[in-house]
């Protein structure tokens, strides 16, 4: 709902804003993180489906956000003709990063990091060392554990 004259369209009723949002659109911040900013972040017009080209998942279904990704010989021989998020992400991972740490250092949805760093895995750009899977069974370790688990009761 707006006020105001008709020719002063998307003025908003401040009463009828929800408290944490701004007049103009966006997230409130406490007034000393404001302070400390010149602008507030913008957010990109780009919408997610876009950087997948509408696909949901990662090509290989099973990548893992906790998966260290590092950039291969060939990812950086091809560095400077990546465009956008692609060069980004390479760039990033010159150290190894996870997904989830690459999705939050480049602000990106965390699905959308999944779909372009599994496009560049497919496309040898980048390497992945995944966490270990399966069972663990090392007798003495888990011995331990049930007797400190019955120590506690």
């Amino acid at each position: 709902m707006t006020v105001g004259e008709p020719d002063q369209p998307g003025l908003q009723d401040p009463s009828l804003l929800r408290p944490y949002m701004r007049a103009g659109g966006g997230w409130t911040e406490p007034e000393s993180e404001l302070a400390e900013q010149n602008e507030p972040p913008v957010a990109s017009g780009v919408r997610p489906y876009l950087l997948t080209g509408g696909r949901t998942g990662p090509v290989n279904g099973t990548l893992e956000i906790e998966a260290q990704m590092a950039t291969t010989a060939l990812g950086r021989a091809i560095l400077e003709r990546l465009a956008f998020e692609q060069h980004d992400i390479v760039l990033l991972c010159q150290q190894p990063t996870a997904v989830a740490e690459i999705a939050a250092q480049l602000n990106l949805h965390l699905g959308v990091a999944r779909v372009i760093v599994g496009d560049l895995l497919t496309s040898g750009y980048l390497s992945a060392r995944r966490p270990e899977v399966g069972l663990h069974r090392n007798v003495p370790i888990i011995e331990r554990v049930i007797r400190g688990l019955q120590a506690i009761r």
